[in-house]
């Protein structure tokens, strides 16, 4: 098998093709991170505890784990564009049961709708962005995308907090829905699944042959290591910004809803910032592993100053939340690093085996994090401070084990 991945090199992009897939991926992150801003309202509302939300959080990503063996063989048969477009339909009714939930059962249900409805965004577009860029460039390419994406995680900060504040969170998702149904039909009106001159493409693989090219995809050398480093990568990140940021300003600091909006804010623009500094790291450090092992270090030290430092004050506190999702945005890197292991008839089952890490590790880490902290009894109807900084350290000790692992992978 051919590991080794040969793309065009310089196709020109249809005018709609980046619009429709920033709006796509900027779906899939706010969707993911909206529990985050009004979680604490979230909890009174529907009285459920840190454990049944970090649950609610998890499921949007089994439902992506689920989804994402299925999501690479449809985008390898029939194409980026209808497959994710017929999903996005599933991620207009989780908005609607998100709207009406009334208790946590009802809220896990209406989570584990958007994971699949959200199941082919970020994969489609990474085999979209490889058929119409050259390798060397791909990673930056990519980058400027993904960071064109956090614009999703910025809605969901400060504008979701406004909103919710002004209208109520039910009444902001049935917006939300509308704007998922218009995406959608975006979507499928602006993109196409390859370059002009191969649109005419042969016939859709056999099933037998699908399921024979996922094998090889298994056992392709290098998987194992970079799975297990994307495993923690980007739920590290994730599990801060998505879930226990806000709670812990809030239980920590005091901090009211618009005002943890704002820190979300400048976490979810650290992101952004962080995603493209990595993309230009990449060719100043020599390789892809060396940057994601940097990364992934500093991700560790920020992680052990919040679980170490006791009661920092405020302006720590938030910096240091901000700092991590800086760092902590090497992900992209490891997409581009898996990307490479696969051919191109390959690549929609490989991206999407590669990205069942990050989804399985997004759902394993609120869900671990949420029982640790529903662990420690509350104090005055709040979660202590000893809960957050014992999360904080599981975070980190998980990236350690992840980067154990990573030394084993390709020098790329």
């Amino acid at each position: 098998m051919t590991t080794q991945f040969k793309g065009p090199t310089g196709w020109a992009i249809p005018i709609w093709l980046v619009p429709a897939l920033a709006a796509s991926t900027m779906l899939s992150q706010f969707l993911r991170t909206s529990n985050g801003v009004i979680a604490p309202e979230l909890m009174a509302d529907l009285a459920i505890s840190p454990e049944r939300l970090g649950v609610a959080n998890g499921a949007f990503f089994i439902a992506l784990a689920i989804m994402q063996v299925p999501v690479g063989m449809l985008i390898d048969r029939l194409g980026p564009r209808r497959t994710v477009f017929w999903l996005t339909w599933i991620a207009v009714a989780g908005c609607g049961l998100h709207a009406v939930a009334e208790d946590g059962t009802k809220l896990i249900a209406a989570r584990f709708l958007l994971g699949i409805g959200c199941g082919g965004n970020f994969m489609a577009a990474v085999v979209l962005y490889s058929r119409w860029h050259a390798p060397e460039h791909l990673t930056q390419r990519l980058s400027v995308m993904f960071a064109m994406s956090q614009g999703g995680t910025l809605l969901a900060a400060t504008p979701l907090a406004l909103s919710s504040d002004a209208f109520g969170w039910r009444t902001t998702f049935v917006g939300v829905a509308i704007v998922t149904a218009l995406i959608g039909i975006g979507y499928f009106l602006g993109v196409r699944d390859h370059p002009d001159s191969t649109d005419k493409q042969a016939k859709p693989e056999p099933i037998r042959k699908v399921i024979g090219g996922l094998a090889d995809v298994i056992r392709s050398p290098g998987l194992a290591s970079i799975f297990a480093m994307h495993l923690i990568a980007y739920a590290s990140m994730l599990t801060v910004l998505g879930l226990w940021a806000a709670p812990y300003l809030h239980d920590v600091h005091g901090m009211d809803s618009v005002a943890r909006g704002n820190v979300m804010f400048v976490m979810a623009a650290a992101q952004v910032f962080g995603v493209l500094a990595y993309g230009r790291l990449e060719p100043i450090l020599g390789s892809k592993k060396r940057t994601v092992i940097t990364g992934g270090l500093g991700t560790v030290l920020v992680m052990a100053i919040l679980a170490l430092w006791p009661s920092p004050p405020l302006w720590a506190a938030a910096g240091l939340l901000v700092l991590h999702c800086l760092i902590a945005s090497y992900g992209i890197i490891i997409v581009a690093q898996g990307r490479g292991l696969f051919s191109d008839h390959l690549a929609g089952r490989g991206v999407t085996t590669v990205n069942l890490a990050q989804v399985t590790g997004c759902f394993v880490l609120p869900i671990m994090t949420g029982a640790l902290i529903g662990a420690f009894p509350e104090i005055n109807g709040q979660v202590p401070e000893s809960a957050y900084r014992a999360t904080f350290a599981c975070i980190g000790i998980c990236v350690v084990l992840g980067l154990v692992a990573y030394t084993k992978s390709p020098k790329t």
